[in-house]
């Protein structure tokens, strides 16, 4: 065969190629240093505030993108209504204590005096009523008067003597007092009104939606004059407390992977800066996983999904940001 010098240049090139090629292995494979790189995406969570009532909006005290405080005020509802029950439930309890105090005190020396005095006014008219009745029958007795206003006498004399029987009894109760029993009863009912107007207050404290920890308002969902109840969100807020990146890891590359163990996070706004990590979640369930596995080329295709927890400071991930793991 005779090599034209056309062919050898095309040789020379081929083999500086491949020693190329080999070249760039062969110092990568020395340069490895057993350190796992991992690429993904930055995750946070998430709540959804509503409130724990129903009327219209009042007020929306944040706008999308604003930092809030746990604890701050984010919004109000309408609460006229509520002011007034809780006016009226106050009402009620006025009345009902009053009630109570009367009770407890028992009665007054002017209420005994009076009881005594309609005791001794039925006593009157039952002696009184004694006579009549005599002074009718004997009459009657002789002639004088007829069977009907024998009977009107016997009557007016019962109903006298019905009447001093409650006089005494009602002196009797004057002088002992209300009843343990009806004490009680008031008393229960006061509780009853009281436990009623604290209800009523806390729906008014949930009349106002309260940040519950810091983070970032992502979607404000509503707007004042909506009617809204807990089943609309207000607001949804993304949480400063814990982020992470989530990534994944072939069946291959699963056994570096362990819980705890420590990573740089590298986001390309600061490359310079990496960040403090650990490994937090590694699921035990494979995605894109082919229905048949039978060849070691497809196993090695399942992918892992692995949650890096980043110490995030200076609060500088955001949602979806892309970002690079380097495990220890």
């Amino acid at each position: 065969m005779i090599f034209t010098r056309r062919h050898k240049q095309a040789v020379a090139a081929a083999l500086v190629v491949a020693l190329g090629v080999g070249g760039f292995f062969y110092c990568r494979a020395n340069r490895d240093d057993g350190k796992l790189t991992l690429y993904g995406n930055v995750d946070v969570r998430q709540v959804s505030l509503a409130f724990n009532a129903s009327e219209r909006i009042d007020s929306m005290l944040a706008e999308e993108g604003e930092a809030v405080k746990k604890g701050q005020l984010l919004a109000t509802l309408r609460t006229d209504t509520l002011k007034l029950n809780i006016a009226q439930s106050k009402a009620q309890i006025k009345t009902q204590e009053a009630v109570v105090e009367r009770l407890h005190n028992g009665s007054r020396p002017e209420e005994i005096v009076q009881a005594e005095a309609r005791q001794r006014e039925a006593a009157a008219d039952h002696e009184y009523a004694l006579l009549y009745k005599r002074r009718m029958r004997n009459l009657y007795a002789q002639s004088a008067i007829s069977k009907q206003q024998l009977d009107d006498a016997n009557a007016r004399y019962k109903a006298a003597a019905g009447a001093l029987d409650d006089a005494r009894a009602a002196q009797r109760l004057a002088e002992i007092g209300p009843r343990a029993e009806d004490i009680k009863e008031a008393e229960a009912q006061l509780a009853s009104l009281k436990a009623n107007l604290k209800i009523k207050e806390y729906n008014l404290e949930q009349s106002q939606l309260i940040a519950p920890l810091d983070g970032v308002i992502r979607s404000r969902l509503q707007e004042p004059g909506n009617m809204v109840s807990p089943q609309n969100p207000v607001y949804l807020i993304s949480v400063n407390e814990k982020k992470w990146v989530r990534a994944y890891v072939s069946e291959m590359q699963l056994g570096k992977v362990k819980p705890g163990q420590r990573a740089q996070v590298i986001i390309d706004s600061y490359p310079d800066k990496p960040l403090r990590g650990s490994i937090g979640y590694i699921s035990d369930t494979a995605e894109f996983t082919p229905k048949n596995v039978q060849t070691p080329e497809l196993r090695s295709d399942l992918l892992y999904e692995v949650r890096v927890y980043v110490d995030d400071t200076d609060n500088v991930l955001r949602l979806g940001m892309p970002a690079t793991v380097t495990l220890e």
